[in-house]
């Protein structure tokens, strides 16, 4: 008797500890604003309850396990969501875990992670800009990975996407802040000479000072993947910098997009500044692309200002101009509230 209860209690107690080298966390992010959105070439203002003013929202699972000796194993399941309708995704027909749908082992040799997971692209931009990830306020997101869905034919920048499906990514160690990813999609495209998706990216964390550069070479289209209809390559790469000057942090950046078949090359560059005021900060930030043989030029310029309820809620409120050459300009305008969880 005395040994079915001892080893009862052994089992539990090595279930526990089990228990307790593996973690699953409920996260997200609830982002919605009421404003008016008028963009280039748009012929009229919408007036919008949105998902997303500052961060896409999102909703998933998030998990990481202890295997002992530094070797971890860790997951990632997340949903975008839009929270004016209740819908899954970015957009209609986006993929339910375009967010993240991973799984990954770490250790002292880095990360290794595979399935859907962030292009090269998206940390740079969104780190090195004071707007971070909006996809509705951001002028240099917006140029660099939002087309306008309207009559003036725009396209964003970055050739496929801010993730990549089906693909394998290598994450260094941090070396007194310098780090670097690796991405490498597989094309899985039958009866074709190997369509794939390349890119890196570096960033670099010193004091006040942070700098970092990508690069993607593109022929496969995110988030569900297929061979671009021009059967062309594509190619982005994008440097940026920030200083934090305590009274002010500034952020610049300059990239460049073109196609190894068609004409077009985009020079983009952003400007911007983020200025520390009561328990939030003023936000300014401009982006302006170039697009040659044609001269044609795409400015946006958004100001606004973010305050800090607590270190999970903030509320916010943007006005951002949008031009374009040869097309009339617009204005935005929105006030929101972010919930991260």
């Amino acid at each position: 008797m005395k040994k079915a209860v001892l080893a009862a209690a052994i089992a539990t107690a090595m279930c526990g500890a089990v228990q307790a080298q593996s973690s699953v966390q409920l996260m997200g992010t609830a982002d919605i604003f009421a404003g008016g959105i008028r963009m280039a070439g748009d012929p009229g203002r919408r007036s919008v309850v949105n998902s997303g003013g500052m961060t896409t929202s999102w909703i998933g699972f998030k998990g990481v396990e202890d295997l002992g000796g530094g070797l971890k194993v860790n997951f990632a399941l997340t949903s975008f969501l839009q929270v004016d309708s209740g819908n899954p995704g970015r957009f209609g027909g986006d993929p339910y875990f375009s967010r993240d749908a991973s799984v990954g082992l770490s250790g002292g040799f880095g990360t290794v992670t595979v399935g859907r997971a962030l292009a090269p692209n998206f940390l740079p931009t969104v780190i090195f800009n004071p707007f971070g990830d909006s996809f509705t306020f951001s002028p240099l997101v917006l140029h660099a990975n939002v087309g306008l869905f309207n009559g003036t034919g725009w396209t964003a920048t970055s050739p496929s996407d801010t993730g990549w499906s089906n693909e394998i990514v290598y994450s260094t160690p941090s070396w007194n802040g310098l780090s670097a990813n690796i991405h490498y999609q597989l094309g899985e495209q039958a009866n074709t000479n190997g369509p794939h998706n390349f890119g890196f990216n570096v960033l670099y964390f010193s004091g006040k000072f942070a700098a970092t550069a990508f690069y993607e070479r593109d022929q496969i289209a995110n988030p569900t993947p297929a061979r671009f209809a021009t059967l062309d390559k594509k190619t982005d790469w994008m440097l940026g910098a920030s200083y934090d000057f305590t009274v002010v942090k500034a952020f610049a950046t300059y990239g460049q997009a073109k196609s190894d078949t068609l004409v077009p090359e985009r020079k983009t560059l952003s400007l911007g500044a983020s200025v520390p005021f009561g328990s939030g900060k003023f936000l300014a930030g401009t982006a302006r692309t170039k697009v040659t043989p044609g001269n044609v030029k795409r400015t946006t310029t958004t100001v606004g200002y973010d305050y800090n309820f607590s270190k999970s809620t903030d509320v916010y409120i943007n006005v951002m101009r949008d031009s374009i050459t040869g097309f009339a300009s617009g204005t935005s305008f929105g006030a929101g509230i972010r919930k991260r969880f």
